[in-house]
């Protein structure tokens, strides 16, 4: 844990000095994620699942600023520690009652720390006099797995670290991210909270046609045959602060929009008028 924390860490040195050399600076903020949430699979064949509470979250995030179109918002990329994976009912009890079969599930749960690349898009709008700022996150998300553990619900088997094996587990991933949140400028510094769903396109077990059956396996793996399909997904919901390079304040808040011209024509009743009473006295004259 200590080495990831490293890794993000000196990270964020290397992108306050890569700003803090870049002229345009003004429109650049540097924030701080972190925070928790739920992260299950989705299995097919389908399998008994359940949200895996306590997938911890947390990262760096660049954000570049446009005053060009409004509400355009921010570009950016984060770099993050994500902990995913899934719990899975391995056996289970079953009890009847009133001619319904009702399972007792026991779990079979994997933790997997992933290093998290999203590239983001974020559209937003300010409010209480630049204060208070709203936006919406959309990103293609890599990743690439770190280690990994497993247990077992009732002690079947002792909790171990997950061993990787190239034909059957995939080490890099990607999915795509959407998410809501909002933020509070106080001076340089932007504090806030943000949701995220981050969903996954790729497998973290390579399907059947490429790994068959756990038969040369240890009890890290519970799947007899290994599944077509194997995305995982996260919830989380995360505490934010960050630090805006310019005192001032972003570009977009002084830029002066220009105002529609408008067709300033209108209807003069009275001259329309007049011009039918003018009309109609000549013709009478030359009657």
């Amino acid at each position: 844990m200590k080495q990831r924390y490293s890794i993000l860490f000196t990270t964020l040195a290397f992108a306050v000095l890569m700003l803090a050399a870049t002229p345009a600076r003004a429109q650049h903020t540097l924030t701080l994620n972190a925070g928790s949430g739920v992260s299950t699979a989705r299995f097919y064949p389908a399998e008994e699942t359940k949200w895996m509470w306590g997938s911890e979250c947390v990262g760096l995030s660049w954000r570049y600023y446009s005053d060009r179109p409004r509400f355009v918002g921010a570009v950016g990329i984060d770099l993050e520690y994500l902990e995913r994976g899934f719990c899975m009912g391995y056996t289970y009890t079953s009890e009847f009652k009133d001619d319904k079969e009702i399972r007792h599930y026991k779990y079979y749960t994997r933790n997997v720390n992933s290093i998290m690349l999203p590239l983001v898009w974020q559209p937003h709008f300010y409010l209480a006099k630049n204060r208070l700022r709203l936006f919406l996150e959309a990103a293609v998300v890599f990743a690439f797995n770190l280690t990994s553990n497993y247990s077992y619900e009732d002690d079947r088997y002792p909790a171990g670290d997950y061993e990787w094996k190239v034909p059957r587990d995939n080490r890099f991933g990607y999915g795509l991210s959407g998410g809501v949140g909002f933020s509070v400028l106080l001076g340089q510094v932007e504090i806030g909270i943000k949701g995220r769903y981050t969903f996954g396109y790729s497998d973290i077990l390579k399907n059947r046609n490429k790994y068959y059956s756990n038969t040369t396996d240890g009890r890290e793996n519970p799947f007899y045959y290994s599944p077509l399909r194997s995305p995982l997904d996260n919830i989380n919901v995360m505490f934010t602060v960050g630090w805006r390079f310019n005192k001032r304040g972003f570009d977009e808040w002084f830029v002066v929009r220009q105002k529609k011209s408008k067709n300033k024509t209108g209807f003069n009743f009275s001259e329309q008028s007049g011009s039918n009473q003018s009309g109609g006295s000549s013709s009478r004259t030359r009657r």
